[in-house]
């Protein structure tokens, strides 16, 4: 079975391409097996650069193919942010809480809520050289209340464009189907199973 070092610690994300990877004979690994593996800093000001720093990273690292993603949500009436800040938009990183509700405060009094999540993979080989590279977006809007349980980071206050729910509020095969990162895993994932191997 051949082996994807898939470039995250965010047990959503893992979550997500495990489930969608699953028809594969690829056996995924996060760097949750690789303690040892520092992250590497995300200083690109784009979701490309930051998708192939990180998955040049980990493969360097670990001598496996690798898989990294870098997504966030841009927001029209906050000129795009938080971007590629998305993760880290309140100052701590991962801070969901906190992170959606600077988000909620920055939109006080604003009309405009279109918004967008976006995502970009990133496929490196075992030598650090990156291979391929796709995206994914999903349109839609910001809402006031925190909306369901499902997923994570600002989920609960997106709703997108054709729903009545928000991403937090669809079920994690549902959510698949239509999510930025489903998109951009979906683009990524022929390179994978023709790179990697294991593909049934």
């Amino acid at each position: 079975m051949s082996r994807l070092l898939v470039a995250t610690r965010n047990s959503g994300k893992v979550r997500e391409l495990r489930e969608m990877l699953a028809s594969s004979r690829i056996q995924l690994e996060t760097f949750i097996d690789h303690p040892d593996v520092a992250d590497v800093e995300e200083t690109a000001s784009s979701f490309e650069g930051n998708a192939a720093l990180k998955a040049r990273h980990a493969a360097l690292a670990t001598g496996l193919w690798a898989l990294a993603d870098d997504s966030g949500l841009e927001v029209d009436a906050l000129d795009g942010a938080p971007g590629v800040h998305s993760a880290r938009y309140a100052g701590t990183h991962g801070d969901d809480a906190a992170n959606n509700a600077k988000l909620i405060d920055s939109l006080v009094g604003v009309r405009n809520r279109s918004a967008r999540f976006v995502c970009v993979t990133s496929l490196a080989n075992p030598a650090g050289e990156l291979m391929a590279t796709a995206r994914g977006v999903i349109e839609g809007e910001i809402i006031d209340a925190a909306c369901g349980v499902n997923g994570f980071g600002y989920d609960p206050h997106f709703r997108p464009v054709g729903e009545d729910r928000t991403m937090a509020e669809l079920d994690p095969l549902e959510k698949a189907k239509i999510s930025h990162r489903g998109q951009a895993i979906r683009a990524i994932l022929p390179e994978i199973q023709r790179r990697v191997g294991g593909a049934q």
